[in-house]
């Protein structure tokens, strides 16, 4: 395992490809780890420098003491950026890696080549929904509340065709340490792009799934209306479409951050 000791954070990470590939960088996920891109990693490995990472509070990096912020956990991007000698990167994360990629893209779009927000928006509220989550987690684990958590990450039908997959999310969550996941919830929490999302310059690609409860389509035509020359596409799937419409996901991906290359 590698690790990247940060200004007051330990994170845990994973180096694949040939470092002479473009840079790509994938963000996890609230209440998972670098391993939900697991399907993404050959055909991403195969064209790119794939950088994983786990969140702070989240897998195998540090659980620091919260509450967390958005900026702080794009912070933490730019100090990995600079452990491993990248300049500038592709970047793609989903949920609060979709939110932490929209602070980067305000805040240190130098270090962006292109940005892929994915099953995420500007805000997601509403904040008691966050309050009474953190207030759950506090008193009785993330246990408690990790089968109504994992049930919105993919369609009913699909949970039910891949048990095992969704037995391994599920077991992802209750895995996550509890300060972590709360102090993680308030960073979502208080997070609110909405009046900045004019200012991103980053070439930006937004995919929503169409049975998402947690972030709807509907959120991802606000991120791609609001970003100059945002690109949307709505795939077939819950609240992880990496993982219930793989190919369709991989293939925008590989098409957007290739334009890149292309160009």
């Amino acid at each position: 395992m590698a690790f990247a000791d940060l200004d007051g954070v330990r994170l845990h990470y994973r180096a694949e490809g040939d470092p002479a590939n473009p840079a790509l960088v994938l963000s996890n996920s609230l209440g998972a780890a670098l391993d939900m891109w697991a399907p993404q990693v050959e055909p991403l490995a195969a064209r790119f420098h794939l950088i994983r990472y786990d969140t702070r509070g989240h897998g195998q990096s540090a659980v620091t003491p919260g509450p967390y912020t958005i900026a702080q956990l794009g912070r933490d991007v730019i100090g990995l950026l600079d452990h491993l000698g990248l300049g500038r990167v592709h970047f793609a994360g989903v949920s609060m890696g979709g939110l932490t990629g929209q602070w980067l893209a305000l805040n240190h779009p130098e270090r962006l080549h292109r940005l892929a927000l994915c099953n995420t928006a500007a805000y997601i509220g509403p904040p008691e929904n966050w309050t009474n989550r953190v207030a759950a987690v506090r008193a009785d684990g993330v246990g408690s509340i990790a089968d109504a958590v994992a049930s919105r990450w993919l369609t009913a039908d699909y949970a039910a065709a891949k048990p095992e997959l969704a037995a391994s999310l599920r077991q992802m969550l209750s895995a996550t340490a509890s300060e972590g996941y709360a102090a993680a919830c308030l960073a979502v929490r208080d997070a609110d792009f909405r009046a900045d999302l004019s200012r991103i310059a980053v070439p930006t690609l937004v995919i929503a799934g169409t049975h998402d409860a947690s972030t709807p389509p509907a959120e991802g035509r606000f991120l791609a209306d609001h970003i100059p020359g945002a690109q949307f596409r709505e795939l077939s799937g819950a609240h992880l479409t990496n993982l219930e419409d793989v190919e369709h996901f991989n293939a925008a991906l590989l098409a957007f951050f290739g334009e890149a290359a292309a160009s």
